[in-house]
């Protein structure tokens, strides 16, 4: 399995500007040499508890957002007090910037606080609760944990699969089997994964793969030129795991497979759990077939019905009877 890499990555204020300026309405009101401060979060934070000077729980490494509420504070509020708050605000070295929201125009006060402190001040036309969401979207993109899994992901019935397996055990060939069934590649061999916001996992293929299929005896194949533009995805939910075992290789004993359903299993990809199911490789069995019929029972159990639970209760009910 790969190794939850949490990776440290950035952005600066510069290329939020870059890259997202003109579609967020954003314009630099101070501080336009200081927009190499660092974004290392998704998370927004709203400073009003922090601006009438409660800082104990001050979530000082993400971007702050003043809107109509800390602004209509600080209009109210005695100018001395505010300055003394911002000062102590602004004191936290890892802030990235400052955003007003809602077409306001910044406070005199506002204005000196971000100069001393060398803390960029943003302005949007946007409201408060729509520049919140689309910024967060954004970021959670730029910003999100990834790591990468050797193996295949596949779109079979809407639930996105991903088939891990030792080198050689049929991984691409499973996957071409599907595809054939009709079902949908995202990426083969390399899989980009990325953990979103609400713990879902989305799985990509690298640019330069991307659509490609490397099978042993045939060479690389384009998935898009044989099959058709309807058996290609460029990303996908994580939602199913499953791990492909040649029993050809030696060492693995049948018996210890479960046959009943009851045993759940689940692996771990960037601190996100998802269902596990093991498939021994042996000489006629459909791989495809197998996958496509537990990506069904997954479904069903995601929509809270269990069939091998099921099963187990009502025997379990008439062996009471008896």
């Amino acid at each position: 399995m790969p190794e939850a890499r949490h990776n440290a990555k950035a952005i600066t204020v510069r290329e939020l500007l870059k890259s997202r300026g003109k579609i967020l309405g954003l314009k630099t009101a101070v501080g336009a040499r200081n927009l190499s401060r660092k974004i290392a979060v998704s998370e927004i934070n709203r400073p009003g508890l922090a601006i009438a000077g409660h800082l104990e729980q001050f979530r000082s490494e993400r971007i702050q957002i003043i809107g109509k509420g800390e602004y209509a504070f600080c209009v109210k509020e005695e100018s001395r007090k505010v300055k003394a708050s911002l000062r102590e605000m602004f004191s936290y070295p890892d802030i990235p910037c400052v955003i007003v929201t809602g077409g306001l125009k910044p406070l005199p006060v506002l204005k000196e606080a971000c100069r001393k402190a060398r803390v960029p001040l943003l302005t949007t036309v946007f409201d408060t609760s729509s520049f919140i969401r689309e910024l967060t979207i954004y970021l959670d993109d730029k910003l999100a944990a990834i790591t990468c899994a050797h193996g295949v992901l596949v779109n079979v019935y809407g639930l996105g699969v991903l088939i891990q397996g030792d080198s050689g055990v049929g991984k691409s060939e499973c996957a071409l089997e599907l595809l054939k069934r009709g079902h949908i590649l995202i990426a083969d061999d390399v899989v980009e994964v990325k953990r979103r916001i609400g713990y879902m996992l989305m799985g990509n293929s690298p640019k330069n793969i991307k659509h490609y299929m490397e099978v042993r005896g045939l060479g690389i194949i384009d998935v898009e030129l044989l099959f058709g533009i309807g058996s290609i995805m460029n990303q996908s939910l994580i939602e199913m795991h499953v791990k492909l075992e040649s029993v050809a290789a030696g060492g693995v004993n049948l018996a210890n497979y479960d046959r009943t359903g009851l045993a759940v299993s689940e692996v771990t990809i960037l601190d996100v759990p998802i269902p596990s199911l093991r498939l021994p490789v042996t000489p006629g069995r459909n791989l495809a077939v197998l996958i496509e019929v537990a990506a069904l029972n997954q479904r069903l159990k995601n929509q809270g019905y269990f069939v091998a639970k099921k099963f187990n209760e009502s025997l379990i009910k008439e062996m009471g009877k008896k």
